[in-house]
């Protein structure tokens, strides 16, 4: 008589869950760069219209998180940071993940081609893809440049905002994408540094892990360097005006006063990594502030 093992028993999952699986706080940046995005763009959007959009962007950046929990399920419940997650804590099935975060992805690319336009859903398709598969499948695994090259996905959003209102691409969307991309290493390196321990149990090949902590800061001030750059680009093109100008000066700047403060910084021990953690603090003001920046810019004196 063959007996049949039994399966593990996997409690229900609450609204609460799939919730959680959308990550939301990542999703909230994603939300706020999309929306300066899409305010910042010249001309003028319906006002349901463009909540649409925003909905379609907040849906397709909860399904990308979704399906990247899906796939790293026994990566994070080796990690403290992300084991109470619904997944590797017991709480949901890995089909209900899968199919949620298929079906949201679809729905959300779907409605901001209908609603919207298509150049905004194709790019928003194809972020939810590099993050999903590139990223998440490809990418995180096998390289410690995974951060650098994955940092597009995060960077879609104000593209797709602006894409949203006018129907094409110009050069400063590209410079806001490329903000959000060269923010992203220093930015998630700096959080990194302190929860070393954790990627390096689940065997993935952070930076970190694979070089040190000195290679990754000296990387992050590198970084923050080409940032710094990038972010004044806008107003030294003559895309933006003063009151862009001056506020993306004077955030890299301490951004990067922060990052040399890093660079500078011995020590391996968590308790002594308080640039560290300074850094990956401001890091989110910074991004926060600077599109805050450009939509003020934009309309008052665009």
């Amino acid at each position: 008589m063959t007996t049949v093992a039994p399966q593990p028993f996997v409690m229900p999952a609450s609204a609460g869950d799939f919730f959680a699986l959308t990550k939301p706080r990542v999703m909230s940046l994603v939300v706020f760069t999309a929306l300066c995005g899409m305010l910042a763009a010249p001309g003028a959007i319906d006002p349901v219209i463009g909540f649409t959009a925003i909905l379609a962007i907040a849906l397709g950046a909860g399904a990308s998180g979704a399906l990247n929990q899906w796939y790293e399920a026994g990566l994070d419940a080796q990690m403290k940071r992300t084991a109470n997650r619904p997944l590797p804590a017991g709480r949901m099935d890995k089909s209900s993940a899968l199919h949620f975060g298929v079906g949201v992805a679809a729905f959300s690319v779907v409605l901001m081609g209908l609603a919207v336009n298509w150049l905004a859903a194709a790019i928003l398709a194809f972020s939810i893809l590099f993050y999903a598969v590139v990223y998440t499948m490809w990418l995180k695994p096998r390289t410690p440049q995974n951060i650098v090259i994955g940092g597009a996905a995060g960077a879609f959003p104000p593209l797709i905002g602006w894409a949203a209102v006018t129907g094409d691409v110009t050069l400063m969307p590209v410079l806001l994408f490329a903000i959000v991309f060269a923010w992203t290493p220093p930015h998630f390196w700096a959080l990194a540094l302190f929860i070393n321990s954790d990627y390096a149990k689940a065997g993935i090949p952070m930076l970190p892990v694979v070089a040190g902590p000195q290679a990754t800061r000296r990387q992050i001030v590198l970084y923050s360097v080409v940032l710094a750059a990038v972010a004044i680009a806008p107003w030294l093109l003559d895309l933006a005006g003063a009151i862009y100008g001056v506020a993306a000066s004077a955030l890299s700047l301490v951004f990067v006063a922060l990052a040399i403060r890093v660079g500078t910084n011995r020590s391996t021990e968590p308790a002594a990594m308080r640039p560290e953690k300074r850094l990956f603090a401001f890091s989110i003001l910074y991004l926060f502030a600077l599109f805050a920046a450009v939509v003020a810019d934009a309309l008052i004196l665009g």
